[in-house]
């Protein structure tokens, strides 16, 4: 289930995940962004038989926090349970986003973002991970620039309008 809000993040409701997406109703969601002691941004590919967006390059961790649970509660959890690491969290920024997605499903998103710091390295579910890795924030963006069809929609969003406010974020969590 997921926890539809307004503009404001106030809750409106819960509906089936599938069914938030076929309709593009407005829905709470995060995103983590994991770095090493490099300075390298941590990034998975989806794996290829998820519902939306497989075999696409993504932030190291996303997903929707269940209803009665914070976000950064929600963003803890799931970096757990899909890449298998833990690491303290630091809240960035929320912001509001719709993206057409493939099979007819739309993202429409207010979505919390954290930061965070380890050298651990993942453990990645094979049903939600295809394939990991770290890089530096300029050849990432770089990539996404020359291949933008690589990554998922809110990756892209998120590094081409917001990546100097997850660098702040970061060295404040460094710096902690």
């Amino acid at each position: 289930m997921i926890v539809l809000v307004d503009e404001n993040d106030l809750p409106v409701g819960v509906l089936p995940k599938m069914e938030t997406h076929e309709k593009g109703l407005l829905y709470r969601a995060f995103s983590v962004f994991i770095f090493n002691r490099k300075g390298q941004l941590l990034i998975q590919q989806r794996a290829i038989d998820k519902y939306h967006c497989g075999g696409l390059w993504t932030n190291t961790c996303c997903s929707h926090p269940a209803p009665g649970e914070e976000p950064l509660e929600g963003a803890r959890r799931r970096l757990e349970e899909e890449m298998g690491i833990t690491a303290d969290l630091q809240y960035v920024f929320r912001f509001l986003y719709m993206a057409p997605l493939d099979k007819g499903l739309t993202e429409h998103e207010l979505d919390h973002v954290f930061v965070g710091y380890t050298n651990q390295l993942p453990t990645p579910d094979p049903d939600e991970v295809a394939a990991w890795k770290y890089i530096s924030p300029g050849k990432l963006r770089k990539d996404i620039e020359l291949h933008p069809d690589k990554y998922t929609p809110w990756f892209r969003i998120i590094m081409e309008r917001y990546f100097p406010e997850i660098k702040a974020g970061l060295e404040q969590s460094c710096s902690q």
